[in-house]
């Protein structure tokens, strides 16, 4: 399908072999992280991986300015901008919060990269604020594209799902893929992506916010509607395997726990890797919380999958 190059080399795949050592010791899997905080793009993070695809597709469409939301802190905002500065696209970002004395991590890249951001009160204002500012630009005569947040689309998923041939490339073959789910891109795109590439991995999202039936629903209509774009049924893609752990949500969005402080503090101080508050430490601590309780057995692979969104820890 149709993709820009914004990051064109792979991400490594790193041993973690302290953080195994802490966590379980000689009884603990082999365990194993792919690098999307270093994707060479924009600060990195896995919304790069959907951009190339979604942005390449409102390009093919006539599309002339982009036009997405996010919180304060977005990393898919700050990513969205970062694309628009390097294709020559306007950008135009919907954020809900108090608009900040003094911009920090993705609100100073945000504007950094030379993005307009619009600021409204709170989440339900972000999409009537989009079409809003989509109205005004026609009217100007401009060709806006919204794109949805997180770049969650069947065309992002797809984008995302290419990532999956990397890990081929290198020779792994895990058993299982943790990562971080919250918008059902990512997801959707790691398990049709191990379908669609032979990879027989179980692929495990550990929720930064919604309940797992909400999460899980999600992820099946993205597989469905990228099944559509293939021609294949959505079965054969994943669609009846979807596994979505919102055990580590505590009380919400953003909010830390007792174990995504301890998980971040571990990847830290083991690996010298950094996470972020919001959504990789709570993965991780799912993560962790599976080694403990012997859910992972000794002689399995198990591959986290770093989606990015460290620059949000210096907010």
């Amino acid at each position: 399908m149709p993709a820009i190059s914004l990051a064109p080399h792979a991400t490594p795949i790193d041993e973690l072999s302290r953080l195994r050592e802490a966590v379980g010791g000689g009884h603990a899997p082999r365990l194993l992280m792919k690098r999307d905080d270093l994707l060479s793009f924009g600060g990195g993070g896995n919304k790069i991986r959907k951009l190339q695809t979604v942005i390449a597709e409102a390009r093919a469409a006539g599309g002339d300015t982009l036009i997405t939301c996010g919180g304060l802190q977005s990393n898919h905002a700050r990513a969205t901008a970062a694309a628009g500065a390097a294709l020559g696209l306007p950008v135009v970002l919907v954020l809900n919060g108090e608009p900040p004395r003094t911009p920090t991590a993705n609100t100073r890249l945000d504007l950094l990269f030379g993005a307009e951001v619009r600021y409204v009160p709170n989440r339900e204002a972000r999409v009537p604020t989009m079409q809003a500012v989509a109205e005004e630009l026609r009217g100007a005569g401009r060709r806006p594209v919204i794109v949805p947040i997180g770049a969650s689309t069947a065309t992002g998923a797809l984008g995302f799902a290419r990532g999956v041939a990397e890990i081929l490339a290198a020779g792994i073959k895990p058993d299982v893929i943790v990562h971080s789910t919250s918008s059902g891109g990512t997801q959707a795109g790691i398990v049709a992506g191990c379908r669609l590439f032979g990879l027989a991995a179980k692929v495990i999202g550990v929720s930064a916010d919604e309940p797992a039936d909400e999460l899980r629903g999600i992820v099946r209509r993205l597989i469905a509607e990228m099944a559509t774009r293939l021609g294949v049924r959505a079965e054969t893609i994943g669609a009846d395997d979807i596994d979505v752990d919102d055990t580590q949500v505590g009380q919400g969005y953003g909010i830390p726990t007792r174990a995504s402080t301890e998980a971040l503090e571990l990847a830290a101080r083991s690996e010298g890797i950094l996470l972020d508050p919001v959504y990789t430490a709570k993965a991780m601590a799912g993560l962790i919380a599976r080694v403990r309780g012997g859910v992972f057995r000794r002689e399995m692979t198990i591959l986290f999958w770093h989606t990015g969104g460290q620059i949000g820890f210096f907010a």
